[in-house]
């Protein structure tokens, strides 16, 4: 027989268990655009924004002769035409927590660690691609929405335009929420690991935590709410008259920053004490 030379094998990056941060990155980018729900969810952000800033708009000025003076000095067309930012918020935040449970729920979180065993890196990569199509996707979303929401503003009522003060920084900071939306959708889904579980947290949070405080005082509801993630987007963010007890735009943009910063920070220190 013919004795075969030993050759030495050397790992591939695979066998090595070792990705580097843009095959990470480029790993979750393909999960994220190859299953399915992404692109509903992108298609039913779209028409909640869109339709549903329609609908209001064109809904409520067409009674403008109706609508009394109090009413009229009030009316805020930029903040009116996002009214479907508490759809968006939703669907944004299950994009966030689908992006990672949907991992556990099928059980390829495994191959995943093993191919990153660094697992606040990965969840540092994964928020890095989420929050970069969700920003696209807000960003487009929101200023979509405005637009066909002024378009079909009635008239004698008025219109906004992006060149007024405070809108053009109304509707990137509309954007900008629904990004932070899916930040803090994810974080929850890091921590909870299960998509039904961090779903509801977000709906807890976002629709039922505000109703606790209707029985208090108007002093105590307003220094409290004032902190909560939809109230910063509906009083702060998207508003170009701005609400007396609200946070300042910059204030509650920061705010919600810090909301999602923390929820990323604990679902990584949770990913890295846990078993898969």
């Amino acid at each position: 027989m013919t004795a075969v030379p030993a050759t030495r094998i050397h790992p591939t990056r695979g066998q090595q268990g070792h990705y580097g941060l843009a095959d990470v990155a480029r790993m979750e980018w393909v999960k994220l655009r190859s299953v399915r729900s992404t692109g509903w969810i992108l298609g039913i952000l779209a028409a909640g924004m869109i339709g549903l800033a329609i609908v209001a708009l064109a809904t409520y000025t067409s009674h403008w002769a109706h609508v009394s003076a109090a009413d009229r000095a009030s009316f805020d067309p930029t903040e009116n035409g996002f009214a479907g930012l508490a759809v968006g918020q939703l669907v944004m935040a299950t994009f966030g927590v689908l992006a990672i449970t949907s991992e556990f729920s099928s059980g390829m979180i495994r191959a995943t660690f093993a191919a990153v065993p660094n697992r606040p890196l990965l969840l540092g990569v994964k928020a890095a691609v989420v929050g970069a199509v969700a920003l696209v996707a807000g960003e487009i979303v929101a200023f979509a929405g405005f637009l066909a929401g002024q378009a079909s503003v009635a008239s004698p009522a008025p219109h906004a335009m992006l060149s007024q003060p405070g809108v053009l920084r109304a509707v990137l900071m509309a954007g900008a929420y629904l990004c932070l939306a899916a930040l803090i959708g994810l974080g929850l889904g890091a921590i909870i690991r299960h998509t039904a579980g961090a779903i509801a947290a977000v709906v807890g949070v976002t629709f039922v935590l505000p109703l606790l405080f209707l029985p208090l005082p108007d002093t105590i509801r307003h220094s409290t709410q004032r902190f909560l993630p939809e109230l910063i987007a509906e009083n702060s963010l998207t508003a170009v008259k701005p609400v007396g007890y609200a946070l300042s735009p910059w204030a509650g943009l920061g705010m919600l920053c810090l909301y999602a910063a923390a929820l990323l920070g604990a679902g990584a220190f949770l990913l890295a004490k846990r078993d898969a």
